[in-house]
């Protein structure tokens, strides 16, 4: 049997670096999702292509954060990316 190579972490507050509930990383062999509570938001490639959620990538206050974090970027950067083509928006859920 193979069994996939799947780790989950919680991510860290910015300014306690304390694991924060409900906020994930989960790491693959084919890369690492974002996911805000039940929902996948983000995925980057080992390839580092970037695909986010096309429900769910703007869905609240909290998820922006930690989306932003995930991205090393603010949600103006990644509206422009959507835009350019740059990320693309896809149902991960």
């Amino acid at each position: 049997m193979n069994i996939p190579n799947i780790k989950v972490y919680n991510m860290r507050s910015p300014k306690t670096d304390h694991p924060v509930a409900n906020q994930f990383e989960i790491t693959t062999d084919d890369g690492t999702y974002f996911q805000s509570y039940r929902s996948i938001i983000a995925f980057r490639s080992n390839d580092q292509k970037i695909t986010l959620d096309q429900n769910y990538w703007d869905y609240s206050r909290t998820t922006g954060k930690y989306r932003n974090i995930f991205l090393h970027e603010n949600t103006q950067e990644t509206r422009k990316k959507i835009k350019s083509g740059e990320y693309i928006l896809a149902d991960l859920n």
